[in-house]
């Protein structure tokens, strides 16, 4: 029996949207359950996520330190960044995040893994790329702010990610993720075996 996980939708008899920000809302809609009842459910309305597990000639993956004020720590995490255009290609998004992130480029781009984070209180979903092949980019660097300001930039190992996730020392889900599906894939069939930049996304559909 293959493992797989499968679209479904059940019976939504009311939604509202009370809270509006930014960049994500928070929808609430009463949903009809298997047993008839009528259970309501708060959740995170969110455009979605894209990251980049840049990894070197070395094996080392590009990192960086940056301050989340939700749950009050500096984490290591690897270059993210959300999809602010309604069916944007995630490559794209990806390439600009390594690019304003780390002023960094690369030759050679495949898909890690897709996940969503926290299902049970927000539709984000989250492609992680696998890039390859780096080099710096042309040109000025991107002018950041807020909390990217004071942002740290690194290169760690991958083995050594892995190490800090299991020991409880790295905490962020893209990190975390990323380097344990790299690990995996070199484990396996290795990278050239990993799906295309460009392969559908049916959570995120984009344009070509």
């Amino acid at each position: 029996m293959a493992i797989k996980d499968t679209p479904e939708e059940w019976q939504v008899t009311a939604t509202a949207t009370p809270f509006r920000g930014n960049k994500t809302s928070v929808r609430t809609d009463d949903v009809v359950m298997p047993d008839g009842k009528v259970a309501r459910r708060d959740y995170q309305v969110h455009p979605g996520s894209v990251a980049v597990l840049a990894l070197d000639d070395e094996g080392r993956v590009l990192v960086l330190r940056q301050y989340r004020h939700p749950v009050r720590h500096k984490l290591w995490e690897i270059p993210a960044g959300l999809l602010d255009v309604p069916g944007e290609n995630p490559l794209h998004a990806a390439q600009r995040e390594l690019y304003e992130e780390a002023h960094v480029k690369a030759e050679d781009w495949r898909v890690l893994v897709d996940v969503y984070p926290t299902p049970g209180g927000c539709d984000e979903a989250v492609r992680i790329f696998l890039a390859r092949g780096l080099s710096e980019a042309e040109g000025e660097r991107f002018e950041v702010s807020e909390e990217e300001a004071d942002m740290e930039l690194a290169r760690v190992s991958l083995d050594e990610l892995v190490r800090g996730a299991l020991a409880g020392d790295l905490h962020n889900n893209c990190l975390v993720v990323g380097a344990l599906a790299a690990t995996a894939a070199l484990a396996g069939d290795g990278f050239d075996a990993l799906r295309p930049a460009e392969a559908a996304w049916p959570a995120r559909p984009f344009d070509a």
